[in-house]
């Protein structure tokens, strides 16, 4: 198991198991989150010790840096101030040490252009006027441009992986200074060399680099205002704009509506494939831990689960589960649990008849040559939900979509789990998009379909 989780035990003492636990649960928490394996024999679990749970541990070889180097920090803040065309990336560590208020505070000090990965969403708000939207492979154009063409750039508990930067050769290709802030010293210069590496807990060395900044006094470069201009005229492509079809219902549009009805303060979850991308790009998340998904993972099934742990996490809260008509079925006896524990949690199932994002591959590098992408032994969600206890709505017409969510969402079915089964366009696609092995700036946008 020790290449898939952050470590591993074996308990061979039952004396050593109640400190065992506290020592999994200290590595799995802290530094780094991730999964720690705690592997039980029988014959210990036959034995009986006197219990002790330690308040407690200290694991000599384990001790995660919090405080960023001090020098390092005072580099950063000077880099920013003489910056011309600055740019801010974050990622899910933002999220997982909960430094979205030292975050926002130090975008908002500096007047730089920000963006949040799939997994940092609602790190900074994503109606504020220097968010650029997501950046990657389904990114905005604005905000993939200002990566490529910053020359400083400021990465915030985020890895640089291949969704978010394509083609590493690409981008190393416009030169720029980086500063990486993590805690976890190897995810730095592990794809991307970087000129500043700041070793730290995330909210502990923002709170640093904004003191330092306050301390230089001085504002960032003039030259900035020239960058914010450019960005303006990427910002004029518009680039999630989407075509719309007569008589058929666009997946963008649900979730614009979804995103309307809710007022931006639902929590949302998703499986994966082309809801994915549309629920990230066109739900406006202005807080963190409000997008729950499995990223790069990608775990089909997993959002109907993920709602109902929301929901309990969170009772009274808005939730809502953004999915596709393959994922869905891949938990969906999950209705039962729903029924008797009493989840009302809300289904938008964005049902194309395909695996959407597969089909989307196949028409743009496959000559159209469709396998196994296509649904056509799908049930009637409807009376599926029905059948489990719910309410059940199927949904065709692209002017019943408002009147449905506002349904759903009111007072009326406050308490009921209700599934929406939306019957959306079967041709819609994911756009912007940049190709495995393209570069950052290499994007296909809507108007290239349009």
């Amino acid at each position: 198991m020790r290449p898939c989780v952050k470590h591993n035990f074996l308990v061979k003492d039952v004396k050593d198991l109640a400190e065992t636990v506290k020592k999994a649960f200290h590595i799995a928490r802290s530094g780094r989150p991730g999964p720690v394996l705690i592997d039980i024999p029988k014959d210990v679990t036959a034995h009986k010790t006197e219990f002790h749970y330690p308040d407690s541990v200290n694991i000599r070889s384990y001790n995660p840096v919090v405080k960023g180097h001090q020098g390092q920090i005072k580099k950063a803040a000077h880099l920013l101030l003489e910056a011309k065309r600055p740019m801010i990336y974050t990622g899910g560590g933002v999220i997982l040490s909960d430094a979205a208020e030292q975050l926002t505070k130090l975008a908002r000090y500096l007047g730089f252009p920000i963006t949040n990965t799939l997994m940092g969403l609602g790190a900074y708000p994503g109606t504020d006027k220097q968010f650029m939207g997501m950046p990657g492979m389904h990114g905005t154009y604005e905000a993939n441009m200002a990566m490529q063409h910053c020359d400083v750039l400021l990465a915030i508990g985020a890895r640089f992986d291949d969704r978010v930067i394509g083609n590493p050769e690409d981008f190393a290709t416009h030169p720029r200074k980086i500063i990486h802030i993590d805690i976890d010293p190897s995810s730095i210069s592990k794809r991307v060399k970087v000129d500043v590496p700041i070793v730290g807990n995330v909210p502990d060395v923002l709170e640093e680099l904004m003191k330092q900044l306050e301390a230089i006094g001085t504002k960032p470069d003039a030259a900035v205002a020239q960058w914010w201009e450019t960005i303006a005229d990427w910002r004029g492509r518009n680039c999630l704009k989407y075509r719309t079809s007569p008589g058929k219902i666009m997946p963008q549009s649900v979730v614009e509506k979804l995103w309307e009805v809710t007022k931006g303060d639902a929590f949302i979850t998703s499986d994966v494939g082309q809801h994915q991308m549309f629920a990230s790009q066109y739900y406006k998340f202005d807080k963190p831990r409000r997008w729950i998904n499995s990223g790069g993972l990608g775990t089909m099934g997993v959002g109907l689960p993920y709602a109902m742990g929301v929901r309990y996490a969170n009772p009274g809260a808005t939730v809502a589960c953004v999915t596709g008509e393959a994922s869905i079925q891949m938990c969906i006896q999950e209705l039962s649990t729903c029924k008797q524990y009493d989840v009302p949690v809300k289904i938008i199932n964005l049902n194309n008849g395909y695996l959407g994002m597969v089909r989307q591959w196949q028409e743009m590098f496959y000559d159209n040559r469709y396998s196994h992408s296509y649904m056509s032994s799908l049930p009637d969600f409807m009376k599926l939900a029905e059948a489990y206890g719910h309410v059940g709505m199927r949904i065709e017409r692209p002017e019943d979509v408002g009147p449905a969510l506002e349904l759903a969402f009111s007072d009326k079915h406050k308490n009921d789990l209700v599934f929406m089964d939306f019957i959306i366009d079967p041709t819609a696609n994911v756009f912007p998009m940049v190709s495995a092995g393209k570069g950052l700036t290499d994007m296909v946008l809507a108007d290239d379909h349009l």
